[in-house]
């Protein structure tokens, strides 16, 4: 009996260790299950694609829409995803086709038809907001679906339709959900990509749960994500620290990510080559104070780069003296070549040569909540206003006031940041300097709008250097804006996280797909 009694003992002693572990086991799956928490201060200026043209909104877009082509991870030729196949017709590349999945829903359970894409690309054309993607294609003659195909006729060659199509502008809405005419309003999406949005507070919060409808290119079914935006860096910071988040993305302070080793064990830190750059834009229509390319050119005498370099962004930005970053096709240095050095007796010089009064005053527009940019407009201030030459009123607005402020010219000068929509250099030049550009600054050159026609012959890339070249010493003439920096991209998660470095690999998507818990 005494034996059979310790044997009972015994088998209860495991049983209650096996529950003890077991309790402790249950908490680890549960918080597996949970949402992958990601940080960033990008802001989504509409949820509809026909009404955003930014990075915070295309970001979104790539989650929760789908386009005709898509990008692999780090590949600079799209493939098809919503398309079963797209190609050019002839050797004019004036004739694009796609045929279409037959096996694709949206998130509300409608088939998504050929009808829906025409509809989507002619519906954001036509309703042509001022802070829209229609700026990327100036050549689309019209759009014609017949059963699942699609043809796009276009008036002039362009090699890059085909990536064109593959960012937010190729973004397919249901037909039967979105207004032909105007933009949706609202917080819900009817879209078919990898995500479907469950619930979004604008500047504050998305959570997206992973569609279980979507086909395409993205074969791996992703995890819950919530998406915490914040308006300053300093709050994304504090969120960080204070372990809200397991990701951040699109930016911490630039104290806080100078300090980042890539080699510390408690975190995960992706510090990728980028194509992110900032301009100093200036309005050139005809009566305001830079309408003359002289007053732009003294402008560009005094900018100094290295204070911003060094004492706004610690470094973790690089001096840009060009249209197009490094890295890319074409690279130059026209700024550089022009103007080397801070130069306040020649921009002297070019204001008397123009004829203006000095002070010259200018009303400056920047992004208002964001610090660094603050304290860049500072620096940019106290530069033109150091020698006398110029009079500055800076005026900080919210993000999707600012867009639409500088779209109808109130601002004299403004600071732009600018990432790739694609991984092609012509994505730096027609939508920045070309004819109708989405810096709508009022700037237009023949020569430019011919060289840009000329880069868009090639389906070879390497054939457009010259011609890019070019183009960047005519801008660098004509100085419709001031590049200022090219900056790395920093993603940061926590050692449990993996995938995030996904989040930043040069396409221009933001693969939420690829975060899970570990």
């Amino acid at each position: 009996m005494r034996s059979i009694r310790l044997r009972i003992l015994a088998i209860l002693a495991v049983l209650v260790i096996a529950g003890v572990v077991a309790w402790q086991l249950l908490p680890s799956d549960e918080v597996k299950n949970d949402p992958v928490a990601v940080g960033t201060t990008d802001v989504v200026t509409s949820l509809d694609p026909a009404g955003a043209y930014d990075a915070g909104s295309w970001a979104m877009y790539s989650n929760i829409y789908q386009s005709l082509m898509t990008f692999k991870s780090g590949a600079v030729v799209p493939e098809p995803d919503a398309a079963e196949s797209c190609g050019f017709i002839g050797q004019k590349l004036q004739t694009y086709q796609c045929k279409l999945r037959d096996d694709l829903t949206f998130s509300n359970g409608r088939k998504v038809t050929a009808e829906d894409v025409k509809y989507s690309i002619e519906r954001m054309i036509r309703i042509k907001t001022d802070v829209g993607p229609w700026v990327l294609f100036p050549s689309l003659k019209n759009v014609v679906a017949d059963g699942r195909t699609i043809t796009f006729n276009l008036t002039s060659r362009d090699a890059t339709f085909p990536q064109k199509l593959a960012t937010g502008a190729g973004s397919i809405v249901d037909r039967e959900s979105y207004p032909a005419d105007k933009l949706r309003k609202g917080n819900t999406v009817d879209g078919s990509g990898p995500y479907v949005l469950k619930s979004y507070r604008s500047g504050e919060i998305a959570e997206l749960i992973p569609n279980t409808r979507y086909k395409g290119a993205v074969k791996k079914e992703g995890v819950p994500v919530t998406v915490h935006y914040y308006q300053k860096s300093s709050e994304l910071l504090a969120a960080w620290n204070a372990k809200q988040l397991d990701v951040t993305h699109r930016e911490l302070p630039p104290a806080t990510l100078a300090e980042l080793n890539p080699g510390d064990p408690d975190l995960r830190v992706t510090e990728a080559d980028s194509a992110e750059i900032r301009n100093l834009v200036f309005n050139v229509r005809p009566g305001t104070p830079l309408a003359d390319k002289k007053v732009r050119q003294a402008i560009a005498s005094i900018i100094d780069r290295g204070p911003l370099v060094s004492n706004i962004y610690k470094s973790t930005v690089e001096p840009l003296y060009s249209l197009i970053p490094q890295g890319y096709i074409g690279h130059s240095t026209p700024f550089f070549d022009a103007y080397p050095t801070p130069d306040p007796a020649r921009a002297e010089q070019l204001l008397k040569d123009a004829g203006v009064q000095t002070p010259v005053k200018i009303n400056f527009g920047y992004r208002g909540g964001a610090e660094t940019q603050a304290k860049e407009a500072e620096e940019i201030r106290r530069q033109l206003e150091e020698d006398g030459l110029f009079k500055i009123e800076l005026h900080a607005v919210e993000w999707t006031k600012f867009q639409k402020e500088y779209a109808a010219g109130k601002y004299d000068a403004y600071t732009i940041g600018w990432l790739p929509d694609y991984p092609d250099p012509d994505t730096f030049s027609q939508p920045l300097v070309g004819r109708n550009n989405s810096l709508h600054n009022g700037y237009s050159s023949k020569k430019v709008d011919s060289l840009i026609g000329s880069t868009l012959q090639y389906s070879d890339r390497g054939r457009t250097a010259v011609d890019f070249k070019e183009l960047q010493a005519q801008v660098g003439e004509d100085v419709p804006l001031v590049p200022l920096w090219q900056k790395k991209d920093y993603v940061v998660s926590t050692t449990d996280v993996s995938g995030s470095q996904y989040l930043s690999d040069g396409t221009g998507i933001w693969r939420l797909w690829e975060l899970k818990r570990i």
